[in-house]
């Protein structure tokens, strides 16, 4: 069928026809060795469809298909990864399509090349799209195969990268001499970039370890399992395991090599990052305190009582952002603990000068959470603002008095109230002369997307604000 199928279908000439039957001839191995459905798609005269001209699948699984596949087409739409390597000729590894049968997978493709280097054909594994297969999974599954390749000799002929070119980890296969018996195409790559010049397999165990490590430890201990092992500039994860047959005799050994360079690369670059942008965080921090510092020298040399309460308010104000700025250095991430820089703002707020010698009791409650810096920021300058209101204005002609800053979190908004027990005042007739009180809404609007709700009477005044934790910063005023 598989002969009818590419001369009805395609352009390909007969020896071209001919070597996909070839690789027709591995499925059952390959089917076996992954555990998923395997299938042969060749390019047909559509740009836009290819069709299925082999097919097979595992003993020991369940397959995704009630029945055959073969002499149907597969559509660009429904099977990206399909006809993505059949035009470029690259591999396309665990992409979601769409089967015949229109269930859900994620299909593993490889092209099948011709003596001329052009792509004919494609091997495709599927798996479920539920299914994550990891590297201790896909172990167990080669070394169930282990004897059957190594001992029956049923592996790919010299040259035939058919077999597991879609898996990601370099496979090789020792007998129980030490030698190596097969190397797929990914461990062949991994040694090349290491400086082997010769074919893998006839090489010792030996000369192939990367540690020192001897053939009869790992013999010994059954199962070996290294990390991070560094090798020149590369850095590996490598897996050995004792296969034995089913009267429990020693067949061979698997050595399973995971290229991690790359991911350990990105981790590094990543702390790197991560230290200078802490290192950023803690020079504003440190250059606003430096501002605050000198806000301060100018406010004692200020008599006039206004012009010192308006230093004041803008020594706190810095101070309030230089506090967001200290967490997320000392953090070393991008977000910030809301608890902790309202009490960093409390703090500020005590030692400044707006005090007056009062009793004015501050008490932080309520709910913790993290959020972006920006919006850290902006939080930060309105509890600032209201609360600096509160003490200018709320007990003026008494000692003590109380504020109680509650923080609440709910599933879609937060919000923040803060509440004074003092004289109140008409909201309606002095909300539109605040400057604080316009750049408090402009802030919460704007750079919050939230809301802003006051009341206010005898017994003291509430201000409530809430908003999103998911809305964006913002622009800037």
């Amino acid at each position: 069928m598989l002969n009818s199928l590419c001369q009805q279908h395609s352009d390909l000439g007969e020896a071209d026809i001919q070597q996909i039957q070839k690789f027709a001839s591995c499925l059952g191995s390959i089917a076996e060795l992954t555990d998923s459905d395997v299938f042969i798609d060749c390019r047909t005269k559509d740009p836009d469809q290819a069709i299925v001209v082999a097919q097979d699948r595992s003993s020991s699984g369940k397959s995704l298909y009630f029945g055959s596949v073969v002499g149907k087409f597969a559509h660009r739409s429904k099977e990206p990864a399909v006809i993505r390597t059949l035009e470029i000729g690259m591999p396309t590894m665990d992409m979601h399509g769409v089967t015949q049968e229109d269930k859900n997978v994620r299909q593993s493709v490889s092209p099948i090349k011709n003596s001329a280097g052009d792509v004919i054909a494609v091997l495709i594994a599927e798996k479920d799209v539920t299914k994550s297969v990891k590297a201790e999974e896909k172990l167990s599954i080669l070394t169930q195969t282990t004897e059957q390749l190594i001992t029956r000799g049923t592996r790919p002929q010299s040259g035939d990268n058919s077999l597991p070119y879609y898996v990601t980890d370099g496979i090789l296969m020792f007998n129980r001499s030490g030698i190596c018996a097969y190397a797929n195409p990914v461990a062949e790559k991994i040694y090349k970039n290491l400086g082997y010049l010769e074919p893998l397999e006839g090489l010792s165990f030996s000369n192939m370890t990367f540690h020192g490590m001897e053939f009869a430890e790992i013999l010994d201990k059954k199962q070996i399992i290294l990390n991070d092992l560094e090798v020149g500039r590369y850095v590996f994860h490598v897996k050995y395991t004792y296969v034995k047959n089913k009267n429990e005799d020693f067949t061979g050994v698997v050595m399973l090599i995971n290229d991690v360079t790359d991911m350990k690369k990105q981790e590094r670059e990543l702390v790197l990052k991560t230290v200078a942008i802490s290192e950023i965080h803690h020079r504003v921090k440190n250059n606003l305190q430096t501002i605050a510092s000198l806000l301060k020298l100018q406010a004692r040399r200020i008599d006039d009582p206004l012009a010192k309460n308006a230093f004041n308010e803008s020594i706190n104000q810095v101070l309030s952002i230089a506090a967001t700025h200290e967490i997320l250095a000392e953090e070393g991430r991008d977000d910030v603990d809301i608890m902790v820089m309202l009490k960093k703002i409390k703090s500020n707020t005590l030692r400044s000068g707006l005090l007056d010698h009062k009793a004015i009791t501050i008490n932080l409650k309520g709910d913790t959470f993290l959020c972006e810096s920006d919006m850290a920021t902006s939080i930060a300058l309105v509890v600032n603002e209201v609360t600096q209101n509160c003490l200018k204005y709320a007990f003026p002609a008494r000692d003590s008095g109380t504020i109680e800053i509650e923080i609440y979190n709910g599933t879609a908004y937060s919000n923040i109230s803060i509440i004074d027990d003092g004289v109140g005042y008409d909201v309606k007739e002095k909300s539109a002369e605040k400057l604080g009180l316009m750049i408090v809404r402009r802030i919460i609007t704007e750079k919050l997307r939230g809301n802003l709700t006051m009341e206010s009477g005898p017994g003291g005044t509430k201000v409530l604000f809430d908003f999103p934790l998911s809305s964006q910063p913002g622009e800037s005023m």
